[in-house]
Order: C-alpha cells, then sequence, then structure tokens
C-alpha cells in the first residue's frame, strides 16, 4: 500500500511541475503580446490561457495514469491523493498573477435534481424526498419553506398556464428555468426571497458548500469521499457533529458498510444519487493583471476530457 501512495504522489508531483512550467511559458508571450493593446484584450489573454488548462488537462499522462488499471479502489486512492496535493496552485509571470484550484465536482448538492427531468409536480411522492430533506435543511437557518417552492419553480421550465408555486416570475419575467445556472443566478433567487419575505437570514446559509449547479439532473451523483459536511446534513438530516464524523472519514469509502450508517440513515442516503469514485474536477482559474480580474469555472471529466459547465465572472 504505501508504494502504491508512493505512485500516487509522484504522479502528482509530475502534474504539478508539468502545468507550471506550461502555464508560465504562456503567461510570458501573453504578457509580450499584451503590451501593444489596451484593457479590451484582457478576454483574449483569459481564453489563451483556458485553451492552455484544458490542453494541460486533455493531454496529461498524470491524469490518464490516476484511471489506468481494473482496481477501483487504486484509481480512486491515487485520485483523492491528486485533489489533495493540487488543491491550489499559483503562478505569476511578467505583472500576470494567476490561481488554479481543483477539487471534485461532486462534493455537493445539485438542487437542479430535486425534480428529474421525468418528474412533474403532480409525479409519485417518492420525487418529493429530496424536496423535504432541502426543506429541512433549511429550517436549521430558520428559512421557511416558501424558499424551496421558489426553487422548485426555478427548475420547473416554462409553464404557459403559469401554474407555479410562488410569484418570481411576475417579478422576474427574465429569469431562466429550466435549471439554476451559477451562484450569480442563485444570488438573483435569493435577492428576491430576501425582499419578498424582507428577512436576511438566507444570508447565513453556506450555499457554497451546500450546492454546486450542474445542469445534467440525471447522471449527477455526490461522491461520497468528498461529500461536504453540509451535503451529509442535508442527505441525512443529521446535526453537524454527526456530519463532521463522515467528512472527516473522507476517501476511505468503498462500500456501503464503510460508512456505519444507522438504518435510518442508509434510507435516507438510498433517495439521492451517490458514488465512491466520479473523477470529474471542478476547476476554478482566476487571472488578475493590474486592475483587472476574472474568474473562470468548470467542471473536467477526466474519463470523457471535456470540460463543461464554464461559468465566467469578470
Amino acid at each position: 500500500m504505501p508504494q502504491k501512495k508512493g505512485i500516487a504522489l509522484l504522479i502528482t508531483m509530475i502534474f504539478i511541475i508539468a502545468i507550471t512550467v506550461a502555464i508560465g511559458v504562456g503567461l510570458k508571450q501573453i504578457n509580450k503580446a499584451s503590451q501593444s493593446v489596451q484593457n479590451e484584450s484582457f478576454m483574449i489573454e483569459t481564453s489563451m490561457i483556458l485553451d492552455d488548462v484544458l490542453r494541460i488537462l486533455q493531454t496529461s499522462k498524470e491524469l490518464d495514469m490516476i484511471l489506468k488499471g481494473d482496481d477501483i479502489k487504486i484509481k480512486r486512492e491515487a485520485f483523492y491523493i491528486f485533489l489533495s496535493q493540487t488543491a491550489f496552485i499559483p503562478f505569476e509571470s511578467s505583472g500576470i498573477k494567476m490561481s488554479l484550484e481543483l477539487s471534485s465536482a461532486r462534493s455537493k448538492f445539485n438542487p437542479n435534481t430535486l425534480f428529474d427531468e421525468n418528474s412533474t409536480m403532480n409525479s409519485n411522492a417518492r420525487h418529493f424526498v429530496k424536496v423535504e430533506a432541502l426543506t429541512r435543511y433549511l429550517n436549521l437557518y430558520e428559512i421557511n419553506a416558501q424558499y424551496t417552492d421558489i426553487i422548485v419553480d426555478m427548475i420547473s421550465g416554462i409553464k404557459e398556464d403559469m401554474s407555479y408555486n410562488t410569484n418570481i416570475f411576475n417579478e422576474n419575467p427574465h429569469l431562466f428555468r429550466d435549471y439554476i445556472t451559477s451562484e450569480k443566478h442563485l444570488a438573483e433567487i435569493n435577492d428576491f426571497y430576501m425582499k419578498t419575505y424582507r428577512e436576511n437570514k438566507l444570508k447565513n446559509v453556506p450555499f457554497k458548500n451546500l450546492f454546486y449547479f450542474s445542469k445534467d439532473k440525471t447522471k449527477y451523483k455526490i461522491d461520497l469521499n468528498y461529500a461536504t459536511v453540509e451535503t451529509w446534513q442535508l442527505m441525512l438530516g443529521c446535526d453537524k457533529l454527526r456530519a463532521e464524523q463522515l467528512n472527516e472519514e473522507a476517501g476511505s469509502y468503498s462500500k456501503l458498510d464503510d460508512l456505519v450508517l444507522s438504518d435510518d440513515e442508509k434510507l435516507s442516503l438510498a433517495e439521492f444519487k451517490t458514488s465512491y469514485f466520479e473523477p470529474i474536477v471542478e476547476v476554478n482559474v482566476e487571472i488578475m493583471k493590474d486592475e483587472l480580474a476574472t474568474k473562470i469555472r468548470f467542471e473536467y471529466n477526466m474519463k470523457t476530457k471535456k470540460g463543461t459547465n464554464f461559468v465566467y465572472e469578470i
């Protein structure tokens, strides 16, 4: 086992060296090219850096090594070590600063999965279990059930008869309503709730640790080896101490028995789509130059070698 972990650490170290060299060269080239243009070129520069990051992920032999072989336990351990060692990688060259953060893209609850594509508000009561779980979790912060109704409305699509649970689309008719796309989209929803019900307790909810936004409603699975404390609380309806215990054992789960759950906890967990190995990476890139800054978030599927769910903040 020590030898296997040593190989995983070596893979990680080689990857960090490779990406540091490649991005460092790219930053120098961008800085030379940008000296003769105005600030409008910043978007082009960030696009070039993003292309470099994607290319390195797609061509990395070190990442390919993590998925090599049939032993799922070895692959899971290698992936865990890789993410632990590459959580934050900073770069700086010729006035351009950049940081790269890698984490599991399946550590949180996707609110767009409250109802799958085949579910309706009039479907079997089983589909309401996750809605009830979210309502129960939000009750910890004294958030009333109307907030969950708003979230459900936001993923219900266009209804010609306007048979929504709330009047959010009367106030905001242009809001996208097929799925929640990003933190900014959620902020608009939260702003409506706080203004409508005249209370600010929603600001206390740790949404950054609870929600991950993906339009994938059917294949999205929570990787239990990376589930946040807040996600455990939501799934099991347990207190924070119990959730912290499960989170502390992260990286060691390969089957249900490893979790040592009570019968009630097993029943609660069964209502969610979960996994013990989801090699999908959340990539956060932040680029700063002078007074300009941009943040880019996307997820990278190591199996398909594709990046999806791109979100830009300028």
